[in-house]
């Protein structure tokens, strides 16, 4: 009878170390260079009571499996089938690390060596006590190392469930409670502010007090790949706050309104924070002589003035504004020796031009602030068009200033008065276009300045502005304040003809700057690059044409006939070179035999293109056929995978490739059918209808 009694619960307590032992539980599974089983954080189960199961990953020696945003490669997911009314969470990632190959450069986000990826599940309240409970997941994974390959799983853990206190599991309760101290932590005591350009985020960090990191000791990791994975982020030290420059990712969101993903510590008993902010309009942080709306520190607001103003006169240190301020000093040049008062007049012409283009780009910020948007300062120049346009502005007035032609700036709209007598109209239009190409130009002063203006009311967000306005035109405004200033200059001469020149090789070097904006901005259009320096090409082209058959000599038909065909010319090399936004559609993979082989195992149908970047016939195959809607269409509509074989460089494999087809040179494009021995082999110059006729074979 007592033996009789006391079974049940010596029964159930058996079942419970039985469980805590793993004999319940299914043992791990090896596939590949991965081991993976489901382990328990609890001995048993609960009715209605949340608890952490994880998934464990143990990597052979330089293996690796991937984050959520793994970068190249894909991440882990599971898959969960579970009895009726039962619930599971979402993974919860570890602090990933930079995986990295032999050479050292980055190639995705992940976890080697052994990895718990924890999920929370939540059994029903009505959960019967007495018996198991059979929990399994479907689990899939990437494994990387020199090569990768997928590897899957199917689990199962069976626990008990009782009305017991729970109680950790005795083999695995203490690891997975050790696995939570690994997850990012919630930024408790941490400040973070950013703001986004073209070319990067812009993350402000500042610690809690007490705490001290150096640069080296972080590395952001984006959840949404806003950030490019494999590009260096600097990390910038201002006194306790951390500046992080990241580079953007060109085939990440493109309207991301916050930054999200987890700030890696390289130290401490934290391994990372998570990080989720507002992509603001400036990314500094609130210092206290940086006050709130509703402050009303004088001193605060003196400082931030004093601050925009030394910001603005470092911009005429910049490398963007010196061209235009060099245009304007051979303005005073020219004049020197004329009339003291007109050139004083020119000098506040130029700090009004200044002024006004400050008030007006400030006062659109404000407006556009007030509605939502999340803009930045120097926002114009996040438009690859406005890029585009500015570059060639700045050929033809280099071009100008070199003497290929003879083209007075009145008719380009700024800098008239630099050359003539009465011009003001052109000395306001120069301070114009210096603020354009000063704007992006944050100075180290500059920026927390501008962070305080868009927080701070209208009024005083105007006061910075103008403060930022006169520093940059301070030279300017003493020069027609003290007219006498202007006696240093030396006198005009034949010299002048020369320094004429020699201001354009600094237009030429902010050409060459604007074209390597162009090339972060159009780097998921394979082509866009090119169509820019072939419309740079004829826009110079058309100077030449102007300055050969358009100017004074010659009869009037002649100039007639030149002045069209150069605005021909000008026309079509801003339509050639007019950055178009990449249309979404075609997605490359990088071709190697190792991926040939792993896509057909699968039964994909695939093509693969072996070009190079000098081959023409390469780049009028991609213009001309891979743009076209019918081939795009056809190719979506059979799940074609696409490879690209770039030889643009030596690549001992893709020589090997194309020798074993008879072939010595590029173009060569295939396709492979599943099933298929052979690929088909295509013309070297395709056209749309020899694609989609290849394409049509798969279903004949």
């Amino acid at each position: 009878m007592y033996a009789t009694m006391k079974f049940p619960a010596v029964f159930r307590a058996l079942l419970v170390c039985l469980s805590g032992l793993g004999l319940l539980q299914a043992g791990p599974v090896r596939k590949g260079a991965v081991e993976a089983e489901l382990v328990p954080a609890v001995a048993s189960v609960q009715p209605g009571r949340p608890f952490d199961v994880a998934l464990r990953l143990a990597h052979d020696p330089h293996w690796h499996t991937y984050w959520v945003n793994a970068g190249t490669g894909y991440p882990t997911t599971v898959k969960w089938t579970l009895p009726p009314g039962w619930q599971a969470g979402e993974i919860r990632w570890p602090v990933p690390r930079a995986l990295t190959d032999a050479k050292g450069a980055i190639t995705g986000n992940g976890y080697d060596g052994e990895v718990l990826l924890l999920v929370t599940l939540s059994p029903p309240a009505g959960l019967q006590a007495g018996g198991n409970v059979t929990l399994r997941a479907d689990v899939a994974w990437l494994m990387c190392r020199e090569v990768c390959m997928p590897g899957e799983a199917a689990l199962d853990l069976t626990l008990s469930v009782d009305n017991g206190p729970p109680a950790p599991d005795p083999r695995w309760g203490a690891r997975l409670a050790a696995a939570l101290g690994q997850l990012p932590q919630p930024p408790d005591g941490w400040q973070f502010a950013a703001a986004r350009t073209a070319p990067e985020v812009t993350l402000t960090a500042r610690p809690p007090d007490g705490t001290t990191f150096g640069a080296g000791d972080f590395h952001f990791f984006s959840d949404d790949g806003l950030v490019a994975f494999d590009r260096p982020q600097t990390v910038a030290v201002q006194g306790g706050t951390f500046v992080f420059t990241l580079p953007v990712d060109a085939a990440g969101p493109k309207d991301s309104q916050r930054l999200t993903g987890v700030l890696a510590l390289g130290k401490g008993d934290v391994p990372g924070i998570r990080v989720d902010v507002p992509l603001g309009a400036a990314a500094a942080l609130q210092d206290s002589k940086f006050q709130t709306p509703n402050s009303k520190s004088v001193s605060g607001l003196a400082g931030t003035l004093a601050l925009a103003f030394v910001g603005g006169l470092i911009l005429n240190l910049m490398p963007c504004v010196f061209p235009v301020l060099g245009i304007k000093i051979l303005g005073f040049v020219n004049q020197a020796g004329a009339d003291r008062r007109k050139v004083t007049l020119h000098g506040l012409v130029f700090v009004l031009g200044v002024l006004v283009s400050f008030w007006l780009l400030s006062g659109a910020l404000l407006v556009l602030r007030a509605g939502g948007a999340q803009l930045g300062w120097g926002f114009q120049l996040q438009e690859p068009g406005f890029v585009f346009a500015l570059a060639a502005f700045m050929l033809v007035f280099a071009l100008n200033l070199s003497g290929l032609f003879e083209f007075g700036l009145s008719v380009m709209g700024v800098g008239a008065g630099l050359q003539s007598r009465s011009g003001y109209t052109g000395s306001f239009f120069t301070g114009v276009l210096a603020t354009v190409v000063a704007t992006p130009c944050s100075a180290p002063f500059l920026a927390p300045a501008l962070g305080a203006a868009l927080a701070l009311p209208a009024a005083a967000s105007l006061a910075v502005f103008t403060a930022i306005a006169l520093g940059l035109s301070v030279p300017y405004l003493l020069l027609s304040i003290f007219p006498a200033a202007v006696k240093l200059l030396p006198r005009p001469g034949e010299w002048m003809e020369t320094f004429k020149q020699l201001m354009a090789f600094p237009l030429y070097a902010t050409v060459g700057f604007l074209a390597w904006v162009l090339a972060g901005q159009t780097k998921d259009d394979d082509t866009g690059l090119l169509k820019i320096f072939f419309g740079l090409v004829l826009v110079a082209m058309s100077a030449w044409v102007y300055g050969r058959w358009a100017q004074h000599a010659g009869s009037a038909a002649r100039r007639r006939l030149g002045r069209a065909f150069a605005a021909v010319l000008i026309a079509a090399g801003l339509a050639v070179g007019y950055p178009a936004r990449p249309s979404a559609g075609l997605v490359w993979e990088r071709w190697s035999p190792e991926t040939v082989r792993q896509l057909r195992s699968q039964g994909k149908t695939l093509f693969v293109d072996f070009t190079a970047r000098w081959c023409a016939t390469c780049q009028s195959n991609k213009a001309l056929v891979f743009s076209s809607q019918r081939v795009r269409a056809a190719l979506k509509q059979k799940g074609v995978v696409l490879l690209e074989a770039d030889w643009t460089s030596r690549d001992p494999q893709i020589t090997e490739a194309l020798a074993s087809f008879n072939r010595s040179a590029v173009p060569l494009d295939l396709i492979y059918f599943p099933g298929g021995s052979d690929p088909v082999v295509l013309p070297g110059l395709l056209t749309p209808e020899i694609v989609c006729a290849a394409l049509k074979q798969a279903a004949d």
